[in-house]
């Protein structure tokens, strides 16, 4: 195997478009909780002359993660981490959406400290939702940087009363990504490295086709329409952005998220939208 490793957690359109981006020379351990959807990609990934590793993983849970971080250490040196896992508002309920959005991403920050070589980074898969949902408190905020992974989901806020709505949970997911990573990049600068997110826009993946589908597909669409680049993002932008962070030219960046959104998040703040179009019950 290669000596560098790259870990994707995450098999779906945007998984794959970093692995074809920063794969290379590189072993690629290629994680995802659906068996048949690792086998197709790496085949398909192979083919393409890559080297690949899969294992199946279950980022709820803590022992699945941590049996991953200790597969990357022994396969080499992990010096990139790229979290692409998660639900959709269309996908899920709100609990489920909570365990694997906001939990999932808590138990892979905390594995991969230890893990992720000198020198190296990572790069957790956000969304533009974190940036313009619900309002949380300074309080809420701090507790969800700080709260211990396997007590997060016992928040008051986070309980299966308070949080009934998928997408509302999706969005507090995501704000939840920015706060972790934003505290977790101490621990992983005691070792040397970086971490980021990046909050994607609506890009054409399948998760993001779906979303388009739903009952809240024309305000979506409504939403692409009126942002800056009027356009649909697409999986490769997201790679490109991915590789910035994890690259050389990214070295004074950790601590933050990146906006890679086409201008919807500037179009919302700015008041540019004019009418939009409600959701369909």
């Amino acid at each position: 195997m290669s000596a560098k490793v790259l870990v994707i957690i995450g098999a779906g359109g945007m998984g794959l478009a970093v692995a074809r981006r920063l794969g290379a020379g590189r072993t690629v351990l290629l994680a995802d909780i659906g068996e048949d959807v690792l086998k197709a990609a790496e085949r398909t990934l192979g083919d393409e002359g890559l080297t690949v590793a899969t294992q199946v993983v279950d980022v709820t849970s803590a022992a699945s993660v941590q049996d991953l971080a200790q597969t990357a250490r022994a396969a080499g040196e992990v010096d990139q981490v790229v979290h692409t896992a998660g639900l959709s508002p269309v996908q899920a309920p709100a609990q489920a959406i909570l365990k694997v959005d906001l939990l999932g991403v808590a138990l892979v920050l905390d594995a991969f400290a230890p893990v992720i070589a000198t020198g190296g980074a990572g790069v957790v898969i956000a969304s533009m939702a974190g940036h313009i949902g619900a309002a949380l408190t300074p309080e809420q905020e701090s507790a969800l940087a700080s709260t211990p992974a396997d007590q997060l989901l016992q928040l008051p806020f986070l309980s299966p009363d308070t949080v009934t709505d998928p997408a509302a949970a999706y969005g507090l997911a995501k704000r939840a990504n920015h706060v972790r990573v934003a505290a977790a990049s101490t621990a992983w600068g005691e070792r040397g490295a970086r971490l980021n997110s990046i909050s994607p826009g609506v890009i054409s993946t399948p998760m993001g086709q779906q979303e388009l589908a739903g009952q809240a597909g024309q305000l979506i669409r409504a939403l692409v329409d009126a942002s800056g680049t009027g356009r649909l993002g697409t999986p490769s932008d997201i790679a490109a952005a991915v590789a910035f962070l994890l690259g050389p030219d990214a070295s004074f960046i950790t601590g933050t998220d990146l906006l890679v959104d086409g201008g919807v998040v500037a179009a919302v703040r700015s008041g540019h939208l004019g009418a939009l179009p409600s959701p369909v019950e």
